[in-house]
Protein backbone atom coordinates (compact mmCIF):
# COMPACT_ATOMS: atom_id res chain seq x y z
CA UNK A 1 0.00 0.00 0.00
CA UNK A 2 1.51 3.68 -0.96
CA UNK A 3 1.84 6.12 1.62
CA UNK A 4 -0.08 8.95 1.32
CA UNK A 5 0.93 12.56 -0.93
CA UNK A 6 1.11 15.38 0.36
CA UNK A 7 -1.92 17.28 0.45
CA UNK A 8 -3.95 14.28 0.92
CA UNK A 9 -5.74 13.82 4.01
CA UNK A 10 -5.15 9.74 5.21
CA UNK A 11 -8.27 8.36 7.36
CA UNK A 12 -6.99 6.81 10.57
CA UNK A 13 -8.17 3.25 9.12
CA UNK A 14 -5.06 3.59 6.21
CA UNK A 15 -2.80 4.95 9.13
CA UNK A 16 -3.48 2.23 11.43
CA UNK A 17 -2.76 -0.36 8.10
CA UNK A 18 0.30 1.48 7.00
CA UNK A 19 1.55 0.81 10.95
CA UNK A 20 0.92 -2.48 10.86
CA UNK A 21 2.52 -3.35 7.03
CA UNK A 22 5.57 -1.48 9.05
CA UNK A 23 5.67 -3.63 11.94
CA UNK A 24 5.45 -6.83 9.66
CA UNK A 25 8.34 -5.32 7.45
CA UNK A 26 10.48 -5.09 10.63
CA UNK A 27 9.23 -8.90 11.87
CA UNK A 28 10.29 -10.40 8.53
CA UNK A 29 13.81 -8.52 8.61
CA UNK A 30 13.89 -10.53 12.37
CA UNK A 31 13.25 -13.50 11.04
CA UNK A 32 15.54 -13.62 8.41
CA UNK A 33 18.02 -12.65 10.89
CA UNK A 34 18.36 -9.05 9.48
CA UNK A 35 17.27 -7.19 12.66
CA UNK A 36 18.63 -3.28 12.48
CA UNK A 37 17.79 -2.28 16.20
CA UNK A 38 21.03 -5.04 16.43
CA UNK A 39 23.15 -2.82 15.11
CA UNK A 40 25.28 -0.61 17.19
CA UNK A 41 27.27 1.82 15.04
CA UNK A 42 27.68 2.35 11.45
CA UNK A 43 31.34 4.11 9.72
CA UNK A 44 30.08 7.59 8.87
CA UNK A 45 33.05 9.22 7.27
CA UNK A 46 31.35 12.14 5.67
CA UNK A 47 27.69 14.28 5.90
CA UNK A 48 26.00 15.44 2.46
CA UNK A 49 27.37 19.20 2.93
CA UNK A 50 31.11 17.61 2.36
CA UNK A 51 29.72 15.43 -0.27
CA UNK A 52 28.96 18.38 -2.19
CA UNK A 53 31.92 20.32 -1.57
CA UNK A 54 34.29 17.12 -2.21
CA UNK A 55 32.92 16.63 -5.62
CA UNK A 56 33.42 20.25 -6.59
CA UNK A 57 36.17 20.71 -5.89
CA UNK A 58 37.27 17.11 -7.64
CA UNK A 59 35.82 18.30 -10.39
CA UNK A 60 37.46 21.82 -10.47
CA UNK A 61 41.00 20.02 -10.37
CA UNK A 62 40.80 17.04 -12.85
CA UNK A 63 38.28 19.60 -15.66
CA UNK A 64 41.01 22.64 -15.46
CA UNK A 65 42.28 21.34 -18.88
CA UNK A 66 39.29 19.17 -20.04
CA UNK A 67 37.92 20.25 -23.67
CA UNK A 68 34.15 19.05 -23.42
CA UNK A 69 32.82 17.36 -26.18
CA UNK A 70 30.67 19.91 -28.58
CA UNK A 71 26.89 19.35 -28.03
CA UNK A 72 24.69 21.29 -30.72
CA UNK A 73 22.17 24.23 -28.81
CA UNK A 74 19.18 22.83 -27.43
CA UNK A 75 15.98 22.20 -30.43
CA UNK A 76 13.81 25.13 -30.44
CA UNK A 77 10.23 24.28 -29.70
CA UNK A 78 8.65 22.08 -32.55
CA UNK A 79 12.06 20.69 -33.97
CA UNK A 80 11.64 17.66 -35.58
CA UNK A 81 12.44 14.37 -34.21
CA UNK A 82 15.93 14.00 -36.16
CA UNK A 83 17.52 16.97 -34.60
CA UNK A 84 15.99 16.15 -30.94
CA UNK A 85 17.46 12.92 -31.27
CA UNK A 86 21.10 14.26 -32.38
CA UNK A 87 20.94 16.71 -29.59
CA UNK A 88 19.97 14.05 -27.08
CA UNK A 89 22.55 11.86 -28.65
CA UNK A 90 25.39 14.49 -28.02
CA UNK A 91 24.51 15.62 -24.87
CA UNK A 92 24.60 11.94 -23.61
CA UNK A 93 28.05 11.50 -25.89
CA UNK A 94 29.31 14.49 -23.88
CA UNK A 95 28.48 13.64 -19.78
CA UNK A 96 29.61 10.19 -20.40
CA UNK A 97 33.09 11.39 -21.78
CA UNK A 98 33.12 13.58 -19.11
CA UNK A 99 31.71 11.18 -16.13
CA UNK A 100 34.70 8.52 -16.97
CA UNK A 101 37.17 10.92 -16.66
CA UNK A 102 36.01 11.63 -13.26
CA UNK A 103 34.99 8.16 -12.47
CA UNK A 104 38.44 7.27 -13.18
CA UNK A 105 39.76 9.26 -9.40
CA UNK A 106 36.14 9.06 -8.43
CA UNK A 107 35.83 9.67 -4.19
CA UNK A 108 34.41 6.90 -2.05
CA UNK A 109 32.22 8.10 1.10
CA UNK A 110 30.12 6.36 3.34
CA UNK A 111 27.18 8.66 5.02
CA UNK A 112 24.02 7.74 7.48
CA UNK A 113 21.03 9.53 7.68
CA UNK A 114 17.19 9.28 7.34
CA UNK A 115 15.58 8.57 4.02
CA UNK A 116 13.08 11.42 3.13
CA UNK A 117 11.90 10.33 -0.84
CA UNK A 118 12.16 7.72 -2.71
CA UNK A 119 11.41 6.96 -6.48
CA UNK A 120 11.75 2.76 -7.39
CA UNK A 121 12.18 2.00 -11.51
CA UNK A 122 12.69 -1.65 -11.85
CA UNK A 123 16.69 -2.08 -11.85
CA UNK A 124 17.54 1.67 -10.96
CA UNK A 125 15.99 3.95 -8.32
CA UNK A 126 16.68 7.20 -6.41
CA UNK A 127 16.47 7.97 -3.06
CA UNK A 128 17.27 11.44 -0.27
CA UNK A 129 19.21 10.82 2.58
CA UNK A 130 19.02 13.40 5.00
CA UNK A 131 21.56 14.16 7.81
CA UNK A 132 22.30 16.97 10.05
CA UNK A 133 23.77 19.33 7.43
CA UNK A 134 21.26 18.70 4.48
CA UNK A 135 20.20 15.98 2.13
CA UNK A 136 21.70 14.10 -0.54
CA UNK A 137 20.50 12.45 -3.81
CA UNK A 138 21.44 8.45 -4.11
CA UNK A 139 21.71 6.62 -6.59
CA UNK A 140 20.02 2.60 -6.31
CA UNK A 141 21.02 0.31 -8.67
CA UNK A 142 20.05 -3.61 -8.66
CA UNK A 143 23.72 -3.90 -10.44
CA UNK A 144 25.50 -2.27 -7.75
CA UNK A 145 24.21 -3.83 -5.08
CA UNK A 146 23.18 -7.26 -5.82
CA UNK A 147 19.68 -9.02 -5.85
CA UNK A 148 19.22 -9.01 -2.04
CA UNK A 149 20.08 -5.76 -1.11
CA UNK A 150 18.02 -4.40 -3.84
CA UNK A 151 15.19 -6.00 -2.86
CA UNK A 152 15.23 -4.85 0.64
CA UNK A 153 15.81 -0.99 -0.34
CA UNK A 154 12.32 -1.54 -2.65
CA UNK A 155 10.58 -2.94 0.79
CA UNK A 156 11.86 0.16 2.80
CA UNK A 157 9.67 2.84 3.72
CA UNK A 158 10.53 6.82 3.97
CA UNK A 159 11.65 7.87 7.58
CA UNK A 160 14.48 4.75 7.45
CA UNK A 161 17.52 5.54 8.19
CA UNK A 162 20.05 4.05 6.07
CA UNK A 163 24.11 3.59 6.23
CA UNK A 164 25.14 4.12 2.24
CA UNK A 165 28.49 3.56 0.67
CA UNK A 166 29.55 4.26 -2.52
CA UNK A 167 31.31 6.71 -4.86
CA UNK A 168 30.36 10.07 -5.86
CA UNK A 169 28.76 11.80 -9.00
CA UNK A 170 27.11 14.30 -11.15
CA UNK A 171 23.76 13.03 -12.96
CA UNK A 172 23.16 14.10 -16.26
CA UNK A 173 20.60 16.66 -14.83
CA UNK A 174 23.26 17.88 -12.35
CA UNK A 175 22.55 17.31 -9.14
CA UNK A 176 25.70 15.80 -7.34
CA UNK A 177 24.71 12.28 -6.16
CA UNK A 178 26.18 9.40 -4.50
CA UNK A 179 26.24 6.25 -6.49
CA UNK A 180 25.15 3.33 -3.57
CA UNK A 181 27.41 0.62 -3.36
CA UNK A 182 26.67 -0.80 -0.14
CA UNK A 183 23.12 -0.14 1.48
CA UNK A 184 23.09 -1.04 5.95
CA UNK A 185 19.37 -0.42 6.76
CA UNK A 186 20.17 1.03 10.69
CA UNK A 187 16.52 1.27 11.72
CA UNK A 188 12.98 1.27 10.70
CA UNK A 189 10.43 3.93 10.72
CA UNK A 190 7.49 2.61 12.77
CA UNK A 191 5.82 5.47 12.33
CA UNK A 192 4.61 7.32 9.08
CA UNK A 193 6.14 10.82 8.47
CA UNK A 194 3.96 13.22 7.13
CA UNK A 195 5.33 13.84 3.55
CA UNK A 196 6.14 17.93 2.97
CA UNK A 197 5.71 18.68 6.43
CA UNK A 198 1.63 17.86 6.01
CA UNK A 199 -0.38 16.74 9.41
CA UNK A 200 2.40 19.18 11.46
CA UNK A 201 1.25 22.55 10.32
CA UNK A 202 -0.79 23.16 13.97
CA UNK A 203 2.15 24.98 15.90
CA UNK A 204 1.15 23.38 18.44
CA UNK A 205 1.55 19.94 17.29
CA UNK A 206 5.22 21.15 16.16
CA UNK A 207 6.13 21.89 19.27
CA UNK A 208 5.17 19.17 21.15
CA UNK A 209 6.50 16.67 18.39
CA UNK A 210 10.01 18.66 17.87
CA UNK A 211 11.48 15.24 17.21
CA UNK A 212 9.09 15.43 14.05
CA UNK A 213 9.38 19.23 13.46
CA UNK A 214 13.24 18.63 13.06
CA UNK A 215 13.28 15.59 10.63
CA UNK A 216 10.48 17.38 8.23
CA UNK A 217 11.71 21.23 8.53
CA UNK A 218 15.35 22.12 7.71
CA UNK A 219 14.46 25.87 8.56
CA UNK A 220 13.68 24.71 12.30
CA UNK A 221 16.84 22.54 13.00
CA UNK A 222 19.05 25.42 11.44
CA UNK A 223 17.08 27.53 14.03
CA UNK A 224 18.70 25.14 16.37
CA UNK A 225 22.01 24.91 15.14
CA UNK A 226 22.27 28.99 15.19
CA UNK A 227 21.43 28.64 18.84
CA UNK A 228 23.86 26.39 19.31
CA UNK A 229 26.42 28.67 17.35
CA UNK A 230 25.53 31.47 19.00
CA UNK A 231 26.15 30.11 22.53
CA UNK A 232 29.11 29.09 21.36
CA UNK A 233 30.18 32.94 20.27
CA UNK A 234 29.43 34.36 23.15
CA UNK A 235 31.79 31.76 25.50
CA UNK A 236 34.34 32.56 22.83
CA UNK A 237 33.87 36.50 23.26
CA UNK A 238 33.83 36.19 27.47
CA UNK A 239 36.96 33.80 27.04
CA UNK A 240 38.42 36.68 24.94
CA UNK A 241 37.76 39.14 27.99
CA UNK A 242 39.14 36.64 31.01
CA UNK A 243 35.83 35.98 32.23
CA UNK A 244 34.90 32.60 34.22
CA UNK A 245 31.81 30.07 33.57
CA UNK A 246 30.20 29.44 36.78
CA UNK A 247 27.54 27.29 37.83
CA UNK A 248 25.46 28.36 41.07
CA UNK A 249 22.03 26.43 42.39
CA UNK A 250 19.13 26.50 40.94
CA UNK A 251 16.94 25.14 44.19
CA UNK A 252 17.18 27.92 46.39
CA UNK A 253 15.75 29.14 49.59
CA UNK A 254 15.63 32.63 48.61
CA UNK A 255 14.72 33.27 44.86
CA UNK A 256 15.92 36.53 44.84
CA UNK A 257 17.50 38.74 41.98
CA UNK A 258 14.96 39.89 39.61
CA UNK A 259 10.40 41.19 40.15
CA UNK A 260 8.82 37.40 39.70
CA UNK A 261 6.69 34.73 40.93
CA UNK A 262 8.79 31.73 41.78
CA UNK A 263 8.15 27.98 41.55
CA UNK A 264 7.96 26.43 44.71
CA UNK A 265 8.93 22.60 45.32
CA UNK A 266 9.84 20.74 48.77
CA UNK A 267 13.27 18.89 49.42
CA UNK A 268 12.27 15.19 50.98
CA UNK A 269 15.61 14.62 52.87
CA UNK A 270 15.96 17.93 54.82
CA UNK A 271 11.89 18.24 54.31
CA UNK A 272 12.32 22.00 53.39
CA UNK A 273 10.06 23.58 51.00
CA UNK A 274 12.62 25.69 48.61
CA UNK A 275 12.07 27.64 45.67
CA UNK A 276 13.78 27.42 41.70
CA UNK A 277 15.35 30.57 41.29
CA UNK A 278 13.67 33.18 39.08
CA UNK A 279 17.87 35.14 38.15
CA UNK A 280 21.53 34.16 38.76
CA UNK A 281 22.44 37.42 40.47
CA UNK A 282 23.01 37.03 44.01
CA UNK A 283 25.52 34.18 44.06
CA UNK A 284 27.14 35.48 41.33
CA UNK A 285 27.64 38.07 43.35
CA UNK A 286 28.98 36.42 45.79
CA UNK A 287 31.62 35.14 43.95
CA UNK A 288 32.89 38.73 43.03
CA UNK A 289 33.05 39.37 46.72
CA UNK A 290 35.10 35.79 47.23
CA UNK A 291 37.43 37.44 44.27
CA UNK A 292 36.32 35.96 41.26
CA UNK A 293 36.48 39.35 39.63
CA UNK A 294 35.05 38.22 35.71
CA UNK A 295 32.25 35.76 36.24
CA UNK A 296 29.02 34.46 34.20
CA UNK A 297 26.30 31.95 33.80
CA UNK A 298 24.16 30.83 31.20
CA UNK A 299 21.44 29.01 32.88
CA UNK A 300 17.69 27.89 32.97
CA UNK A 301 15.69 30.38 35.15
CA UNK A 302 12.38 29.85 35.95
CA UNK A 303 9.38 32.55 36.42
CA UNK A 304 5.87 31.77 37.09
CA UNK A 305 4.60 33.80 35.12
CA UNK A 306 2.24 34.12 31.60
CA UNK A 307 2.99 32.73 28.40
CA UNK A 308 3.46 34.59 25.44
CA UNK A 309 5.73 35.48 22.10
CA UNK A 310 8.15 36.35 24.19
CA UNK A 311 8.40 34.81 27.44
CA UNK A 312 8.17 30.89 28.82
CA UNK A 313 7.88 30.48 32.13
CA UNK A 314 11.26 28.24 32.42
CA UNK A 315 14.06 29.95 29.95
CA UNK A 316 17.60 30.50 29.48
CA UNK A 317 19.57 33.90 31.21
CA UNK A 318 23.12 34.72 31.11
CA UNK A 319 24.44 37.28 34.15
CA UNK A 320 27.93 38.14 34.05
CA UNK A 321 29.94 40.76 37.23
CA UNK A 322 32.93 42.25 36.26
CA UNK A 323 34.49 44.03 39.71
CA UNK A 324 36.07 47.66 39.09
CA UNK A 325 34.12 48.59 36.75
CA UNK A 326 29.81 50.14 36.69
CA UNK A 327 27.23 50.12 33.81
CA UNK A 328 29.08 52.15 31.29
CA UNK A 329 31.66 49.37 31.38
CA UNK A 330 28.78 46.93 30.74
CA UNK A 331 27.08 49.01 27.50
CA UNK A 332 30.16 48.94 26.04
CA UNK A 333 30.68 44.89 26.74
CA UNK A 334 27.13 44.39 25.28
CA UNK A 335 27.54 46.57 22.51
CA UNK A 336 30.85 44.57 21.51
CA UNK A 337 29.44 41.69 22.05
CA UNK A 338 26.34 42.10 19.93
CA UNK A 339 28.16 43.45 17.42
CA UNK A 340 30.70 40.48 17.44
CA UNK A 341 27.52 37.81 17.41
CA UNK A 342 26.08 39.05 14.49
CA UNK A 343 29.48 39.17 12.75
CA UNK A 344 30.41 35.57 13.68
CA UNK A 345 26.72 33.44 13.09
CA UNK A 346 25.45 35.80 10.09
CA UNK A 347 28.30 37.01 9.08
CA UNK A 348 27.12 41.01 8.55
CA UNK A 349 26.16 43.38 11.07
CA UNK A 350 23.32 44.71 8.92
CA UNK A 351 20.87 42.02 9.09
CA UNK A 352 16.59 41.78 8.96
CA UNK A 353 14.06 40.98 11.80
CA UNK A 354 10.87 40.34 9.45
CA UNK A 355 11.01 43.70 7.32
CA UNK A 356 12.94 45.88 9.52
CA UNK A 357 16.70 45.95 9.33
CA UNK A 358 18.73 46.57 11.95
CA UNK A 359 22.13 48.22 12.24
CA UNK A 360 24.23 46.51 14.67
CA UNK A 361 27.51 48.44 12.85
CA UNK A 362 26.26 51.74 14.08
CA UNK A 363 27.14 53.06 17.62
CA UNK A 364 23.96 52.41 19.85
CA UNK A 365 22.12 55.09 20.81
CA UNK A 366 21.80 55.90 24.82
CA UNK A 367 18.96 58.04 26.19
CA UNK A 368 17.61 58.40 29.39
CA UNK A 369 14.26 56.51 30.74
CA UNK A 370 13.32 60.41 31.57
CA UNK A 371 14.70 62.16 28.12
CA UNK A 372 12.36 59.21 26.30
CA UNK A 373 9.63 60.19 28.06
CA UNK A 374 10.38 63.69 27.23
CA UNK A 375 10.79 62.67 23.52
CA UNK A 376 7.72 60.59 22.96
CA UNK A 377 5.21 61.32 25.80
CA UNK A 378 6.03 65.08 26.36
CA UNK A 379 6.27 64.77 30.04
CA UNK A 380 9.72 65.60 32.23
CA UNK A 381 9.19 63.99 35.35
CA UNK A 382 12.45 65.22 36.73
CA UNK A 383 9.71 68.20 37.09
CA UNK A 384 7.24 66.11 38.68
CA UNK A 385 7.59 66.33 42.75
CA UNK A 386 5.76 63.55 43.91
CA UNK A 387 3.72 60.51 44.13
CA UNK A 388 0.55 62.28 44.33
CA UNK A 389 1.50 64.46 41.56
CA UNK A 390 2.99 61.95 38.94
CA UNK A 391 -0.85 60.14 39.84
CA UNK A 392 -2.33 62.89 38.83
CA UNK A 393 -0.51 63.05 35.32
CA UNK A 394 -0.80 59.13 34.99
CA UNK A 395 -5.10 59.66 35.28
CA UNK A 396 -5.18 62.58 33.02
CA UNK A 397 -2.84 60.77 30.30
CA UNK A 398 -4.94 57.26 30.82
CA UNK A 399 -1.86 55.32 32.21
CA UNK A 400 -3.01 52.93 34.57
CA UNK A 401 -1.48 52.15 38.04
CA UNK A 402 -2.29 51.03 41.21
CA UNK A 403 -2.27 52.92 44.71
CA UNK A 404 0.83 51.02 46.10
CA UNK A 405 2.91 52.84 43.20
CA UNK A 406 5.58 55.51 43.08
CA UNK A 407 6.20 58.10 40.97
CA UNK A 408 9.02 55.87 39.62
CA UNK A 409 6.85 53.62 39.57
CA UNK A 410 4.59 55.95 37.41
CA UNK A 411 7.25 56.88 35.44
CA UNK A 412 8.44 52.92 34.39
CA UNK A 413 4.72 52.57 33.38
CA UNK A 414 4.84 55.98 31.76
CA UNK A 415 7.96 54.40 29.82
CA UNK A 416 6.41 51.13 28.30
CA UNK A 417 2.92 52.86 27.49
CA UNK A 418 4.87 55.35 25.04
CA UNK A 419 8.14 55.03 24.54
CA UNK A 420 8.98 50.99 23.81
CA UNK A 421 6.88 50.86 20.68
CA UNK A 422 9.44 53.78 19.17
CA UNK A 423 12.45 51.53 19.80
CA UNK A 424 13.39 49.77 16.99
CA UNK A 425 17.18 50.30 16.59
CA UNK A 426 19.77 49.46 19.20
CA UNK A 427 18.98 51.95 22.18
CA UNK A 428 20.46 51.87 25.73
CA UNK A 429 17.82 53.23 27.94
CA UNK A 430 19.55 54.73 30.77
CA UNK A 431 19.33 55.74 34.57
CA UNK A 432 15.88 54.30 35.80
CA UNK A 433 13.71 55.39 38.69
CA UNK A 434 15.10 54.11 42.31
CA UNK A 435 11.68 52.66 42.70
CA UNK A 436 11.95 49.71 40.35
CA UNK A 437 15.92 49.06 40.86
CA UNK A 438 16.68 47.39 44.15
CA UNK A 439 19.71 45.99 43.61
CA UNK A 440 21.44 49.07 42.16
CA UNK A 441 23.41 51.89 42.70
CA UNK A 442 22.25 55.47 42.83
CA UNK A 443 23.22 58.14 40.88
CA UNK A 444 25.27 60.22 43.06
CA UNK A 445 23.90 63.53 41.67
CA UNK A 446 20.54 62.30 41.51
CA UNK A 447 19.27 59.89 44.35
CA UNK A 448 15.86 59.42 43.09
CA UNK A 449 17.59 57.53 40.27
CA UNK A 450 20.04 54.53 39.58
CA UNK A 451 23.02 53.75 37.86
CA UNK A 452 20.90 51.07 35.31
CA UNK A 453 19.96 50.82 31.53
CA UNK A 454 18.03 48.30 29.34
CA UNK A 455 18.70 47.37 25.84
CA UNK A 456 16.36 47.72 23.62
CA UNK A 457 15.97 46.69 19.55
CA UNK A 458 12.95 46.16 17.46
CA UNK A 459 10.99 47.30 20.73
CA UNK A 460 12.41 44.08 23.02
CA UNK A 461 14.11 44.29 26.23
CA UNK A 462 17.63 42.76 25.39
CA UNK A 463 19.32 42.89 28.80
CA UNK A 464 19.07 44.96 31.90
CA UNK A 465 22.27 45.89 33.56
CA UNK A 466 23.37 48.08 36.73
CA UNK A 467 26.03 49.58 38.42
CA UNK A 468 26.00 46.93 41.14
CA UNK A 469 24.90 48.05 44.79
CA UNK A 470 27.59 47.36 47.33
CA UNK A 471 26.72 49.15 50.00
CA UNK A 472 25.41 46.35 52.50
CA UNK A 473 23.36 49.29 54.91
CA UNK A 474 21.65 50.91 51.79
CA UNK A 475 21.08 47.09 50.60
CA UNK A 476 19.45 46.29 53.66
CA UNK A 477 16.95 49.23 53.41
CA UNK A 478 15.96 48.19 50.01
CA UNK A 479 14.95 45.07 50.92
CA UNK A 480 13.28 46.51 53.85
CA UNK A 481 11.63 48.25 51.31
CA UNK A 482 10.82 45.35 49.00
CA UNK A 483 9.35 43.66 52.40
CA UNK A 484 6.83 46.05 52.49
CA UNK A 485 6.03 46.13 48.71
CA UNK A 486 5.39 42.79 49.52
CA UNK A 487 2.76 43.24 52.38
CA UNK A 488 0.98 45.72 50.24
CA UNK A 489 0.32 43.17 47.87
CA UNK A 490 3.49 43.16 45.30
CA UNK A 491 3.98 39.66 44.72
CA UNK A 492 6.89 39.86 42.76
CA UNK A 493 9.20 41.94 45.58
CA UNK A 494 12.43 40.38 46.43
CA UNK A 495 12.90 39.32 50.04
CA UNK A 496 15.87 39.97 52.63
CA UNK A 497 18.13 37.61 51.90
CA UNK A 498 20.65 37.93 55.16
CA UNK A 499 23.41 35.32 53.65
CA UNK A 500 23.87 38.05 50.70
CA UNK A 501 23.67 40.69 53.24
CA UNK A 502 26.86 39.15 55.20
CA UNK A 503 28.61 38.58 51.36
CA UNK A 504 28.76 42.35 51.17
CA UNK A 505 29.35 43.44 54.29
CA UNK A 506 32.58 41.50 54.07
CA UNK A 507 32.95 43.72 51.01
CA UNK A 508 32.12 43.78 47.28
CA UNK A 509 34.38 45.61 45.02
CA UNK A 510 33.13 48.38 42.59
CA UNK A 511 30.86 46.02 40.17
CA UNK A 512 29.12 46.03 36.54
CA UNK A 513 26.39 43.53 36.06
CA UNK A 514 24.05 42.74 33.44
CA UNK A 515 21.46 40.13 32.72
CA UNK A 516 20.77 39.17 28.76
CA UNK A 517 17.50 37.19 27.55
CA UNK A 518 19.47 34.36 25.43
CA UNK A 519 16.26 33.06 24.02
CA UNK A 520 15.27 36.21 22.59
CA UNK A 521 18.60 37.10 21.41
CA UNK A 522 18.04 33.97 19.65
CA UNK A 523 15.12 35.24 18.15
CA UNK A 524 16.45 37.87 17.32
CA UNK A 525 19.38 36.35 14.79
CA UNK A 526 17.31 33.48 13.51
CA UNK A 527 14.28 35.51 12.65
CA UNK A 528 12.06 33.87 14.67
CA UNK A 529 8.41 35.17 15.43
CA UNK A 530 7.90 33.34 18.48
CA UNK A 531 10.05 32.42 21.78
CA UNK A 532 8.48 28.56 21.01
CA UNK A 533 10.11 28.75 17.58
CA UNK A 534 13.40 29.05 19.31
CA UNK A 535 13.05 26.08 22.50
CA UNK A 536 13.56 22.92 21.72
CA UNK A 537 10.80 21.72 23.91
CA UNK A 538 8.54 24.80 25.34
CA UNK A 539 6.23 24.60 27.85
CA UNK A 540 2.53 23.80 27.20
CA UNK A 541 -0.40 23.00 29.02
CA UNK A 542 -0.51 18.91 29.35
CA UNK A 543 -3.50 17.61 26.84
CA UNK A 544 -4.60 14.71 29.53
Amino acid sequence: MGEKKAGQEAPQQDINQLLKVRREKLEALQQEGRDPFQLTKYDQTHHTDEVKSLYEEHEKKLLADYTELPVPPEPAEGADNDTISAYRQAKKEAYNARRELLDADAIHVSIAGRMMFKRVMGKASFANIRDLKGDVQVYVSKDALGDDAYALFKKSDIGDIWGVKGYIFRTMTGEVSIHAEEMTLLTKSLQVLPEKFHGLTDTDTRYRQRYVDLIMNPESRDVFVKRSKIIQEIRNFLAGRDFMEVETPMLVHNAGGAAARPFETHYNSLDEDVKLRISLELYLKRLIVGGLERVYEIGRVFRNEGVDTRHNPEFTLMELYQAYTDYYGMMELTESMFRYLAEKVLGTTKFKYGDIELDFGKPFERMTMNDCIKKYADVDFDTIPDDAAAKAIAKERGVEYEDRHTKGDIMNLFFEEFCEEHLIQPTFIMDHPLAISPLTKKKPDDPEKVERFELFINTWEMCNAYSELNDPIDQRERFAAQEAAFAAGDEEANHTDEDFLNALSVGMPPTGGIGYGIDRLVMLLTNSPAIRDVLLFPTLKSLD
